[in-house]
């Protein structure tokens, strides 16, 4: 199986994680809320869900998922990586996408291979 990082633990990327992590993947969560990745570190759930609290313990146990906030170390680690992260809207109603855009940088500038 390969390592996958999910970057973002919002609605998206943390369900994202659990699922990949159930079918057997080594899934690196990351975020930068460093109290957010605390939390889910004790098994805390930051969002509701039905299920989600119990798959994230599960996988965690079996540590298929793992929780960080250093984006780098996810990078390096992993051969997929899935960006999940907010666009809310500007005021003209089009998707802000600074945090896609900052995060793809920091992705490219820790990246040790590309295939």
């Amino acid at each position: 199986m390969k390592t996958v990082a999910v970057i973002g633990t919002g609605y998206v990327g943390l369900v994202t994680g659990a699922c990949l992590s159930e079918m057997g993947h080594h899934v690196i969560c990351v975020d930068n809320d460093k109290k957010k990745v605390a939390m889910l570190k004790k098994g805390v759930m930051p969002i509701y869900e039905p299920g989600l609290g119990e798959l994230v313990l599960k996988n965690a146990k079996k540590k298929r998922l793992l929780f960080t906030h250093d984006i780098a170390v996810a990078t390096k680690q992993s051969e997929i990586i899935f960006i999940a992260v907010g666009t809310p809207p500007h005021e003209d109603g089009s998707a802000d996408l600074s945090f896609v855009e900052a995060v793809a940088r920091d992705i490219a500038q820790n990246m040790v291979s590309y295939s």
